[in-house]
């Protein structure tokens, strides 16, 4: 029998000060088996970073043909590819040429150092990229925060991110490693 994914609902009250986005959520968020906790809350860090219009998830790990989140105009046209995690170069390529802009969320301290490193030149040469990294500390703590139903609220104001689910709040700090 297949493992199935576990669902966590969120109400999610977003408050952007730095992009003047103030908008509220319910989203059903699938965590695939072979998905962690850090995963998921990071992907839906990536949805509260960029909201607007016509944002959605993808279907997930298993089809790789689509975004982990990604944004489509009225016409279908995909103008926002989002990935997380360290991706093989070429994925990136390609979204790169199926969408306006591509956003990449890296995390995992090291691992990611050291991929960044590996990718960096060929990276840079994709002109509608932008490679943002999360410290190692901020997502294992959003991590922490996830429940099977969490009512969260987002502040970002001067770059600056607090995450906050009831009483616990995790402050983020993003750091730009490419922006072309």
């Amino acid at each position: 029998m297949a493992l199935r994914a576990t669902i966590y609902k969120v109400e999610l009250q977003i408050n952007d000060l730095d992009r003047q986005v103030f908008e509220q959520h319910s989203l059903a968020l699938a965590c695939h088996p072979s998905e962690t906790t850090e995963r998921m809350m990071v992907r839906l860090l990536a949805f509260v970073l960029n909201s607007g219009e016509g944002l959605s998830f993808g279907r997930g790990l298993s089809s790789e043909d689509e975004a982990t989140l990604w944004q489509h105009d009225l016409s279908r046209a995909l103008r926002l590819w989002i990935e997380v995690g360290l991706p093989d170069e070429r994925l990136l390529r390609k979204a790169s040429g199926r969408a306006d802009r591509v956003i990449l969320y890296t995390y995992g301290g090291r691992s990611a150092g050291v991929w960044w490193q590996q990718n960096q030149a060929v990276l840079e040469r994709i002109k509608n990229l932008k490679v943002i990294d999360l410290v190692e500390e901020s997502t294992k703590a959003l991590a922490k925060l996830a429940q099977r139903s969490m009512d969260v609220q987002v502040t970002i104001q001067d770059g600056e991110i607090w995450f906050s689910e009831g009483e616990r709040t995790v402050q983020l700090h993003p750091i730009n490693l490419f922006m072309s």
